[in-house]
Protein backbone atom coordinates (compact mmCIF):
# COMPACT_ATOMS: atom_id res chain seq x y z
CA UNK A 1 0.00 0.00 0.00
CA UNK A 2 1.11 3.52 -1.01
CA UNK A 3 0.93 6.43 1.78
CA UNK A 4 1.31 9.95 1.56
CA UNK A 5 3.14 11.19 4.38
CA UNK A 6 2.94 15.23 4.23
CA UNK A 7 5.37 17.78 5.81
CA UNK A 8 3.48 20.69 7.55
CA UNK A 9 6.07 23.72 8.55
CA UNK A 10 5.35 27.19 10.14
CA UNK A 11 7.41 29.43 7.62
CA UNK A 12 7.18 32.57 9.88
CA UNK A 13 9.64 30.33 12.27
CA UNK A 14 12.34 30.91 9.49
CA UNK A 15 14.33 27.67 10.86
CA UNK A 16 16.84 26.64 8.24
CA UNK A 17 18.07 23.00 7.76
CA UNK A 18 21.49 22.44 9.63
CA UNK A 19 24.00 20.60 7.42
CA UNK A 20 24.31 17.56 10.26
CA UNK A 21 20.05 17.42 9.44
CA UNK A 22 20.70 17.33 5.62
CA UNK A 23 23.27 14.52 6.09
CA UNK A 24 21.12 12.31 8.24
CA UNK A 25 18.41 13.21 6.47
CA UNK A 26 20.14 11.99 3.20
CA UNK A 27 21.16 8.37 5.32
CA UNK A 28 17.78 8.00 5.93
CA UNK A 29 16.65 8.78 2.45
CA UNK A 30 19.51 6.45 1.20
CA UNK A 31 18.15 3.97 3.89
CA UNK A 32 14.44 3.74 2.57
CA UNK A 33 14.77 3.83 -0.42
CA UNK A 34 17.06 0.66 -0.71
CA UNK A 35 14.50 -1.17 1.59
CA UNK A 36 11.67 -0.21 -1.05
CA UNK A 37 10.38 1.92 1.53
CA UNK A 38 10.70 5.67 0.34
CA UNK A 39 8.91 5.74 -3.17
CA UNK A 40 9.55 9.41 -3.53
CA UNK A 41 10.27 12.61 -1.24
CA UNK A 42 10.64 16.55 -2.00
CA UNK A 43 10.50 19.78 -0.14
CA UNK A 44 8.57 22.45 -1.45
CA UNK A 45 9.71 25.99 -2.40
CA UNK A 46 8.28 28.72 -0.03
CA UNK A 47 4.76 29.40 -0.44
CA UNK A 48 5.69 33.00 -0.93
CA UNK A 49 6.82 31.25 -4.51
CA UNK A 50 3.18 29.94 -5.09
CA UNK A 51 -0.25 30.28 -6.23
CA UNK A 52 -3.37 28.50 -4.77
CA UNK A 53 -6.26 28.35 -6.87
CA UNK A 54 -9.97 28.25 -5.45
CA UNK A 55 -12.96 27.01 -6.85
CA UNK A 56 -16.40 27.87 -5.34
CA UNK A 57 -20.41 28.17 -6.93
CA UNK A 58 -18.38 27.85 -10.82
CA UNK A 59 -15.96 30.34 -10.08
CA UNK A 60 -12.38 30.25 -9.66
CA UNK A 61 -10.03 32.71 -7.63
CA UNK A 62 -6.70 33.26 -7.44
CA UNK A 63 -4.40 33.85 -4.70
CA UNK A 64 -0.45 34.72 -4.90
CA UNK A 65 1.72 33.27 -1.78
CA UNK A 66 2.78 34.25 0.71
CA UNK A 67 -0.08 32.98 2.57
CA UNK A 68 0.36 34.40 6.02
CA UNK A 69 -3.16 33.69 6.83
CA UNK A 70 -2.39 29.98 7.16
CA UNK A 71 -0.04 29.12 10.74
CA UNK A 72 1.52 25.76 8.73
CA UNK A 73 1.95 24.50 5.27
CA UNK A 74 2.82 21.80 3.32
CA UNK A 75 6.42 21.94 3.07
CA UNK A 76 7.55 19.09 1.71
CA UNK A 77 6.36 15.28 0.95
CA UNK A 78 7.22 11.65 0.97
CA UNK A 79 5.62 8.91 -0.46
CA UNK A 80 5.77 5.54 1.56
CA UNK A 81 5.34 1.55 0.44
CA UNK A 82 3.78 0.24 3.40
CA UNK A 83 2.10 -2.80 4.60
CA UNK A 84 -0.45 -0.85 6.48
CA UNK A 85 -0.82 2.44 8.27
CA UNK A 86 0.81 1.62 11.24
CA UNK A 87 4.03 0.69 9.12
CA UNK A 88 3.51 4.14 7.46
CA UNK A 89 3.21 5.83 10.74
CA UNK A 90 6.56 4.33 12.07
CA UNK A 91 8.46 5.20 9.05
CA UNK A 92 6.97 8.91 9.70
CA UNK A 93 8.05 9.00 13.22
CA UNK A 94 11.88 7.94 11.96
CA UNK A 95 11.74 10.66 9.48
CA UNK A 96 10.80 13.26 12.53
CA UNK A 97 12.52 12.23 14.86
CA UNK A 98 15.80 13.16 12.25
CA UNK A 99 14.84 16.61 12.48
CA UNK A 100 16.05 16.82 16.66
CA UNK A 101 14.62 19.07 18.81
CA UNK A 102 15.11 22.48 17.15
CA UNK A 103 12.36 21.70 14.88
CA UNK A 104 8.65 22.35 15.32
CA UNK A 105 7.25 19.81 12.80
CA UNK A 106 4.33 17.55 12.31
CA UNK A 107 3.37 15.07 9.18
CA UNK A 108 -0.16 13.99 8.35
CA UNK A 109 -0.23 10.50 7.04
CA UNK A 110 -2.90 9.01 4.87
CA UNK A 111 -3.31 6.27 2.10
CA UNK A 112 -3.43 6.50 -1.35
CA UNK A 113 -5.91 4.92 -3.46
CA UNK A 114 -6.19 5.44 -7.49
CA UNK A 115 -6.75 2.97 -10.12
CA UNK A 116 -3.08 1.44 -9.32
CA UNK A 117 -2.59 1.51 -5.56
CA UNK A 118 -5.57 -0.25 -5.18
CA UNK A 119 -8.91 1.23 -2.80
CA UNK A 120 -8.90 0.57 0.85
Amino acid sequence: MRFLSMVRVNESLGVVPSQKLMEDMGKLIDEMTRKGKLVSTAGLRPSAEGVRIRQKNGQQSRTDGPFTETKEIIGGFAVLEAADMKEAVQLTERFLRVHGPEWDVECEVRQMEGPDLGAK
